[in-house]
């Protein structure tokens, strides 16, 4: 599942579409997770005036309405010329128009959602918001999300470490990937207690959060399997994971060998030397 980072990515791709009108809408698949809204075409005629992401979520506001977009497990955005074949799971499609033609062919810039899995989804905000974002705690990168904040959301806690940065009514976006190499790189056991770590060991995960998803970022997002921004480029960030996906390998500190444990369902690689389990 695309996360934090993918999700940033994929907004600032789309960028090039602010300031642009919509002049047509076609759905051709309206099964998302929850249904694409069947007024989607009042859109034609609104302009695309600000991108933001919250979350996972990247909110797309118009003249007079505007969507919340989820990526699901597999879903992403490609930004193309009509002509371009359509694939078997594009199924909504926006087409733009900048008040010019491009080229001298006057070729149409088309946004579409592609989504084999359909998990994704595509909703109208309301006033600005959705029930979706009501329960959402702060944003990894935000000033608010701090040693002193993250601290008293751990307090009493038994659940996993792990997990618990992984609640997005704690922090939002800090999905398996992020969550692993942060724990891997302050040498956290991610199945520990939440409540047992010290106010050094939270100043430095915080930290680390911060500083691993601003890497993330700067690199595209992780392409683990088909992930691609809007304008069909890969992430890199892949290429500097340390221990997710890693299971079995060396670690790159001690070369024990890295092992894998479950928690929240998610496969949590870790090294039992470097992250013991206090």
């Amino acid at each position: 599942m695309p996360e934090l980072p993918e999700v940033e990515t994929t907004k600032t791709s789309l960028q090039p579409l602010l300031g642009q009108t919509v002049t047509h809408v076609q759905v051709r698949q309206h099964s998302l997770r929850w249904p694409v809204p069947d007024d989607l075409s009042k859109l034609t005629g609104q302009k695309l005036l600000r991108l933001e992401r919250r979350a996972k979520y990247i909110l797309a506001h118009f003249d007079q309405d505007a969507l919340l977009l989820h990526l699901g497990m597999s879903g992403s955005f490609s930004i193309c010329n009509a002509q371009d074949e359509l694939r078997k799971h594009d199924h909504v499609i926006l087409q733009f128009s900048d008040g010019q033609f491009t080229d001298n062919e006057g070729q149409i810039t088309e946004l579409r959602y592609h989504d084999p899995r359909r998990f994704g989804c595509m909703l109208w905000l309301e006033n600005g918001t959705h029930p979706l974002l009501s329960k959402l705690g702060p944003e990894p990168l935000d000033n608010e999300f701090d040693a002193s904040y993250l601290a008293s959301k751990l307090k009493g806690k038994s659940t996993a470490i792990k997990v618990a940065i992984m609640d997005n009514a704690v922090v939002v976006g800090v999905g398996n990937i992020y969550a692993t190499e942060s724990l891997f790189n302050t040498g956290i056991h991610p199945a520990r207690p939440a409540s047992s770590l010290t106010m050094s060991e939270i100043e430095k995960l915080v930290l680390e959060i911060k500083r691993i998803l601003k890497q993330a970022i700067d690199l595209g997002g992780s392409t683990l399997r088909d992930y691609t921004n809007a304008m069909g480029e890969n992430g890199y960030f892949q290429q500097t994971l340390l221990a997710y996906g890693r299971a079995g390998e060396l670690c790159i500190n001690c070369d024990t060998e890295l092992e894998n444990l479950k928690l929240g369902q998610r496969a949590s690689a870790f090294c039992p030397c470097c992250q013991p389990l206090k």
